[in-house]
């Protein structure tokens, strides 16, 4: 006599054609498990931590300095806890400081010394890199050498010899005299050169063969490859030239030429006592970066993962 024992409720009713959900995968290891690619639960809980100790500790001065710049003249910037929703949010402070001191100005010298440095760097750098990484010639490794060994000197050392240079040329107190120096990075330079010696000899000297010129070598097969390097070349030149405050401040002597870094500097003095209108300052000198990064971010983190040669 057989015993009918009743279904259990956890039974698995699924019909043959229904599709079985996959286990969901775990983040990180159980205790025993030979699978060493992943974290415990206590070490994944611990990066989380110190990744949010580092975000707090890169981003939370930039809050706090985008919250100050909202705030009014009665609110109290250094409380604590800081406040960083603004009572009586204002545009206050931005206003003031466009009428005070010029600093559209300002930002707007900055932008054309930065979008200069960031054409030349590109133009120059990637035909100099093209001719270190790609091209045989006599004297190169000596070129190398000399490329390295201008990057063992701090900018400070050069500063005299190249106001010197300007002032002879005659482009002291010009926005010229600020962007010449900078027009090329031999930093950017070699970084370039890296990124040519990447592609296979091969394909250059088949094109070669093929009768393509050095222009259509470059266009056709180097640009392609190098695109991800050429992004972070751009990104770089452009923070480089719009944060510079030594050289603009040594070049200009006439406050209707300045550049937006030594404007701020005059903010900072003339406003010191109210920390309001500096963090309105600094905002607008910071909006230029994050639009430059939020076009090109993309370029920068999959650009350099470009491989294929294109024809």
């Amino acid at each position: 006599m057989s015993i009918l024992t009743p279904p259990r409720a956890d039974d698995d009713r699924r019909t043959p054609d229904q599709p079985v959900r996959p286990e969901r995968e775990r983040i990180f290891r159980r205790r025993g498990s030979g699978d060493f690619s992943k974290p415990t639960l206590g070490g994944l809980i611990g990066r989380y931590a110190l990744l949010l100790l580092v975000l707090v500790l890169v981003i939370g001065p930039f809050v706090w300095q985008l919250s100050t710049s909202f705030k009014g003249p009665q609110e109290n910037i250094y409380s604590f806890p800081p406040n960083l929703i603004p009572r009586e949010p204002t545009l206050g402070n931005y206003s003031t400081v466009a009428d005070i001191v010029p600093v559209y100005l300002y930002a707007w010298h900055s932008l054309l010394v930065s979008l200069g440095t960031v054409v030349s760097n590109v133009v120059l750098a990637t035909f100099a890199g093209y001719a270190l990484g790609c091209m045989r010639f006599r004297g190169k490794w000596i070129v190398m050498a000399i490329l390295l060994s201008t990057l063992l000197f701090p900018g400070e050392v050069t500063v005299t010899s190249n106001f010197l240079t300007i002032r002879a040329l005659g482009l002291a107190d010009t926005l010229w005299g600020v962007f010449l120096p900078g027009a090329i990075s031999a930093m950017n330079v070699l970084l370039i050169a890296t990124a040519c010696r990447m592609i296979p000899k091969d394909v250059l000297d088949a094109a070669t063969v093929d009768g393509a010129t050095t222009w259509q070598r470059i266009r056709h097969i180097v640009w392609p490859n190098i695109r991800g390097m050429v992004s972070v070349v751009a990104i770089f030149a452009f923070i480089g030239a719009w944060d510079d405050y030594l050289w603009p401040l040594i070049v200009l002597s006439d406050p209707a030429k300045y550049t937006l870094t030594v404007g701020m500097a005059y903010l900072n003095s003339s406003f010191s006592v109210d920390p309001r209108l500096i963090a309105a300052g600094t905002m607008i000198a910071l909006v230029p970066i994050v639009i430059m990064f939020s076009f090109t971010q993309r370029f920068f983190f999959k650009g350099v993962q470009e491989g294929a040669i294109k024809g």
